[in-house]
This record gives C-alpha cells, sequence and structure tokens, in this order.
C-alpha cells in the first residue's frame, strides 16, 4: 500500500488541522483543509497559518497538484484561493456542494445571481472517483452526516477523514448542523471503519481533552477498538440517541455565520459594495438560542 508522506499543522484558535501529504518518489503532494485566519472581535483576516503551509511546502520542494477542502466548514475560512494563487494548483471539494449553497444561499438571503452550481472550486469530485497525486492513488469517498457534502479523501494508507471521527477519546463529530444527520453519519462512519485496521486516519479536529498535546492521527483498528462513540460495535440507534443527546447540548461553533458564507464562496469575500469593502451578514432570529 502507497504511503504518502503526511506532514500536520494545528490551528490553535479554531483546533482545526490541516495537512500536506506528498509522494516521497515524485515529490508532489495536496493541501487538505487549509485554513485562513479571521479575528472576529476587529473582523479582519489574515494568512499565518497559510504561510506556514506554504513555507513547509517550498522548504521541501513539494510539487502541489490538489488543494483540497472536504467540506465547506463551519468553523474556520478555507484558504483554498490564497494558496492557490501562490501554488497554481487547482481547489477541489465533493460534488454534493451544490446542496449546501442552496441550503445558505436561502438561510442568508442572498441575491438571485449567487451560484449554486459549486463553479467556485476548479472540480467537483464524484463519489468513488480516483486521481493520483504522483505515484499515490486517492480515493473519494462521499461521507456525509456533519454536512450535506462532507468526503473523506483515502490516500494510499492514509485517510483524512475531516469531521467524521475525531481521536478516540473524543468521539466522534457532531450532526446537527443545517443539513446534518446523525443516520448519514453513522452510516459514514461505518464506510470508514471498514478500511484496513492500519490505515492512518487524520482528524479535521482536535481540541486536546483533559490538557493532553493536540493529536491528529490514530488508526482504523484503533478507533474500532477506543473510540468512545463507536467502541463494541453499537447499532445505528445507539449510536444515534448517543449523537443526538449530545448534539442538543453543544453551542453553535462560534465563527459558523461568519464562516459558511465564506465557504460557500470556495473561500472567497462577498463582492464588494460601493465603497470597495466586503460586509458579512448574519441572519437574525434564524437559529434558536442554546
Amino acid at each position: 500500500m502507497p504511503h504518502p508522506v503526511v506532514k500536520s499543522f494545528w490551528d490553535q484558535q479554531t483546533g482545526s488541522w490541516q495537512y500536506v501529504f506528498h509522494d516521497p518518489q515524485t515529490m508532489k503532494g495536496a493541501i487538505v483543509d487549509p485554513v485562513l485566519n479571521f479575528d472576529p472581535l476587529s473582523a479582519s483576516t489574515f494568512t499565518d497559518s497559510a504561510e506556514e503551509v506554504l513555507a513547509h511546502v517550498r522548504d521541501t520542494g513539494i510539487e502541489i497538484v490538489r488543494i483540497l477542502d472536504t467540506h465547506p466548514h463551519a468553523d474556520h475560512f478555507s484558504a483554498a484561493p490564497w494558496l492557490k494563487e501562490k501554488l497554481g494548483a487547482p481547489t477541489a471539494i465533493g460534488e454534493h456542494v451544490v446542496k449546501v449553497q442552496r441550503l445558505w444561499k436561502e438561510i442568508y438571503n442572498l441575491p438571485e445571481d449567487f451560484p449554486t452550481d459549486g463553479s467556485q472550486w476548479d472540480h467537483l469530485f464524484a463519489d468513488g472517483e480516483e486521481f493520483m497525486v504522483g505515484n499515490i492513488p486517492v480515493r473519494v469517498m462521499f461521507s456525509p452526516g456533519h454536512t450535506l457534502a462532507s468526503v473523506t479523501y483515502v490516500a494510499g494508507d492514509a485517510a483524512f477523514v475531516h469531521d467524521t471521527l475525531m481521536m478516540p477519546d473524543s468521539g466522534t463529530s457532531r450532526a446537527d448542523f443545517p443539513g446534518g444527520s446523525s443516520k448519514e453519519l453513522y452510516q459514514s462512519l461505518q464506510r470508514i471503519l471498514a478500511l484496513p485496521d492500519d490505515t492512518r486516519v487524520f482528524v479535521g479536529h482536535d481540541y486536546a481533552p483533559e490538557g493532553r498535546e493536540a493529536e491528529c492521527m490514530s488508526t482504523v483498528g484503533a478507533q474500532k477498538a477506543e473510540n468512545i462513540h463507536l467502541a463494541g460495535a453499537p447499532s445505528q440507534a445507539d449510536y444515534c440517541a448517543v449523537r443526538d443527546a449530545r448534539d442538543a447540548t453543544l453551542p453553535l461553533p462560534k465563527l459558523m455565520l461568519a464562516a459558511l458564507q465564506i465557504n460557500i464562496r470556495g473561500g472567497r469575500k462577498p463582492q464588494p459594495e460601493n465603497n470597495g469593502r466586503s460586509y458579512l451578514k448574519v441572519p437574525l432570529d434564524y437559529f434558536e438560542r442554546r
């Protein structure tokens, strides 16, 4: 099984992991879920996290051939367009992103001419689609539940599972966002857990519980044996009961209402208004207080 080299980068502010993986034979690589930083108090964006990724790529001589997002994130802005400008690599996401665009276009009451065809990315992946990063085969696995559009990238013996699994001591990710479903998440998790036990699992988030260091990697075998939501192979009904009860106690992500209107644009700001400045909208009273 091809074994890509994986470099991880943790964005502490949002608890998000971003990755660069590459084929050591050809030095071709891909970036997964890059973060564009955002300060909600000043409403300013900055590129510290993406610059760290860019420096690694340039210092190691990796030729980036894809910039990949697993889904439109609710907790950070995507830096995919910024990195595309620096590296010239095409951007991509799962084809069901168009459903997320339609949903949030309505929530934000965006203009009729806002495109919901996924044209903000260079490529939209279908479930089961395959592509190469050097000599590393990458398979796209549709894995909804957290969102309508989430995909997992299985690159050789490494699976970038985004917001499905977390580290085993944290369980699995939430399924209560608009378009989310604990039943679909359970089914997506079963597909991921059907991968070989030694598959390396790279998660989308870690919030470092109990004061431990942030971690990003486990294995399929470890997840099946140790994950607090999955050990013992619970039924779908039992899993959903635990997941739904937990989700009912969680506040919405702090950056969700800002992040989604950036990320349904592929990581771009809204069109500037007549003063040359972009603005974000907040849909008052759409969501209930938690």
